[in-house]
């Protein structure tokens, strides 16, 4: 697999495991930060190189967010833009900076947070975009983004509100406040606290490998329909997954799945197709 600035991957027993690596400035978002992240997710994914993502972060904090040093604005002011111009393409700069979490959410397989320490900023609007969060007692979280003098922009005030309270999403966005981990469990962030970093890896493994030994067809299925539930009434929503469910239910899974379950044993599932582009087939490549 690829070498990465921002990131060490490992892929065992069908769980990638991706950790931030630059523990030294707390795991910081640098630049090349916004392109390795969702390269490497869709690598993963189009691929199939994987059934469950667990995305951590080494040393004592999981990520301080944005380097704000790396994106301080230019000091090129000799030439002059047309400010609306200039807007114009920042606007797409940050759907780019979107579309970086938006992959932990929209790849094929669940994708898990292990959190310690600082979840700040950017941080958060990262773990917001993963199925499930879960974090050491010593966590703390803050959406920092009010105390520089702008609005958190790349999800944390769209996913937010469909993981905690809409009021307590507009009190944390509004002042900056800090929670510890027990707060964030309480409010519905993080699944469950673990009483050291140790544990909590400990754990986050026991249960991706547990989703990994289910059918990869299966938990693609159900991660589409949550999030496709999340956006749309309950009515389309049914709709929809009658829609999946009638073209993706394999026979061959369920036979295994219900072997399994009787013997008390794990199933053996075959992965899910790598996606391909249509100019790859004509190009002969796969």
């Amino acid at each position: 697999m690829t070498n990465y600035t921002c990131f060490d991957v490992e892929i065992k027993d069908h769980v990638a495991h991706i950790s931030m690596n630059r523990p030294d400035a707390f795991n910081s978002m640098i630049r090349i930060f916004w392109k390795e992240l969702p390269d490497l997710i869709k690598d993963i994914d189009k691929n199939s190189k994987a059934r469950v993502i667990v995305l951590s972060g080494q040393g004592k904090h999981f990520c301080a967010g944005m380097d704000l040093a790396t994106f301080a604005p230019s000091e090129k002011t000799a030439e002059k833009k047309d400010p609306a111009r200039v807007r114009e393409a920042f606007y797409h700069e940050v759907l780019e900076l979107q579309d970086a979490f938006t992959a932990l959410e929209e790849c094929r397989m669940p994708t898990i947070a292990a959190i310690q320490g600082a979840c700040v900023g950017g941080a958060i609007d990262m773990v917001a975009a993963c199925d499930m969060r879960y974090c050491s007692d010593d966590a703390f979280f803050k959406i920092a983004e009010v105390d520089i003098g702008i609005a958190a922009d790349v999800g944390t005030l769209q996913r937010l509100p469909t993981l905690m309270p809409i009021g307590v999403v507009r009190e944390l966005a509004y002042t900056g406040r800090k929670f510890d981990s027990a707060e964030a469990k309480s409010l519905g962030l993080v699944n469950e606290v673990f009483d050291s970093q140790e544990n909590l890896v400990s754990e986050v493994n026991k249960i991706a490998k547990t989703i990994a030994s289910k059918s990869p067809l299966v938990t693609r299925v159900i991660k589409k329909q949550i999030n496709y539930a999340r956006d749309h009434s309950v009515k389309d929503s049914l709709d929809y997954h009658a829609a999946w469910n009638s073209s993706l239910l394999s026979g061959n899974d369920l036979e295994e799945a219900m072997t399994a379950y009787m013997n008390k044993s794990v199933g053996n599932f075959d992965d899910l197709e790598p996606k391909h582009s249509f100019w790859e087939k004509d190009k002969g490549l796969v």
